[in-house]
């Protein structure tokens, strides 16, 4: 008779009898997780554009791939297609109030990631020029809040 192997870990992804619901991190990746999707989002920031004005934006990616990631953004609610031609029917892609909200997360990503870069340039603040900073703000207590002070803030 064997003995059970008692250093062995239960995996709860690997048992689809463990029920969990998905972090908040993981509810935005399923929404808008790869590359091409953010680059479309980043592509529309300055207004609605054309099938063919968004693959101008994006380079390298792909008729079928953009086709694909524009419907799933549509169904998620975050870009709308608003035709703007019968026949053929061509529409105008442009982000909705979600796909705003989305930009301004992008945007701090972006500021973020730039600042690996030898040749990094904060975002700066267009009346002034003083760089940005990005944090957390209440807007019923208008102050910053730090990250310890944010209830939920390490739920990701």
């Amino acid at each position: 008779m064997t003995s059970p192997d008692l250093t062995r870990t239960i995996d709860p992804m690997a048992d689809p009898a463990i029920q969990r619901d998905p972090s908040p991190l993981e509810a935005a990746l399923e929404r808008v997780g790869d590359r091409w999707s953010l680059l479309i989002v980043e592509a529309l920031l300055d207004g609605p554009r054309r099938f063919n004005e968004v693959a101008l934006a994006v380079p390298g990616i792909a008729p079928n791939i953009l086709t694909d990631r524009l419907r799933r953004l549509e169904r998620q609610r975050i870009v709308v297609a608003t035709p703007y031609q019968q026949r053929p029917p061509r529409m105008s892609y442009g982000l909705t109030v979600d796909g705003h909200d989305l930009a301004s997360v992008l945007r701090m990503l972006a500021d973020w990631g730039s600042r690996g870069t030898p040749d990094a340039d904060p975002t700066r603040h267009g009346l002034c020029g003083t760089p940005l900073e990005m944090r957390w703000y209440c807007p019923t207590c208008e102050v910053a809040v730090e990250d310890p002070d944010a209830d939920g803030a390490r739920t990701l």
